[in-house]
């Protein structure tokens, strides 16, 4: 059965929110502003996010993907230039059904994307898990010995086995690409196994990198 629509306040960005992600905003621009003022007066805080595929952030006229993740905000602060501080996080997945007239803001009618129930029936998703983890961690000291990253050593992961995929795709160095990717994966076995590859290719490129002297 097909998730039932809603409308959505939308806020398209260069980047790609995942569910768990933390997601700072400094808001400028007067229609994101007015979206802002929206969001804090409903009741559940949130606004949908979406990569833009091309374009910009300001002034409009973007191409948008059809994929993207419901924000809740957390925190606000207001300046006195009139822009807005946020902080957000991400809290489930939603596909887009119809972008309506960007007045005052982007909005659009969306449907919560879960998983597809059953797709993963027979698959061992504890040990694809481990395997990503492990690798998401040699990846990082990786990283962080060429100077391109922190480490992670201290992350905690959710014992969900949903959610704990999505926070091993945030720690990893992903593009925007990649990430989007992974959203767009309908399930979690195939998000798994996606992104096991995808770390894979990573570090592959670190080593690569590394080789030819370019840390």
């Amino acid at each position: 059965m097909a998730e039932p629509t809603y409308e959505l306040p939308m806020f398209p960005l260069g980047s790609v929110l995942l569910p768990g992600m933390v997601l700072p905003l400094r808001v400028f621009e007067p229609r994101y502003r007015v979206l802002v003022d929206t969001v804090l007066l409903s009741d559940d805080q949130e606004f949908g996010c979406v990569l833009i595929e091309r374009g910009s952030e300001v002034g409009g006229g973007d191409v948008r993907t059809s994929v993207g993740c419901a924000a809740r905000v957390v925190e606000v602060a207001r300046h006195d230039d009139g822009q807005v501080s946020l902080v957000s996080v991400g809290t489930r997945r939603l596909r887009v059904d119809q972008w309506l007239p960007d007045d005052p803001f982007p909005r659009a009618t969306v449907a919560d994307w879960p998983d597809e129930p059953g797709a993963d029936d027979g698959v061992d998703l504890d040990a694809g898990i481990a395997r990503i983890e492990a690798a998401v961690h040699q990846l990082s000291e990786l990283a962080v010995s060429m100077g391109l990253a922190t480490t992670i050593d201290e992350a905690e992961f959710s014992e969900d086995p949903t959610l704990k995929v999505y926070q091993l795709a945030i720690v990893s160095p992903l593009g925007a690409l990649d990430r989007l990717k992974v959203l767009g994966t309908p399930s979690l076995g195939a998000r798994v196994e996606l992104l096991e590859d995808l770390v894979e290719e990573q570090r592959i490129m670190l080593e690569a990198r590394r080789a030819f002297g370019q840390d």
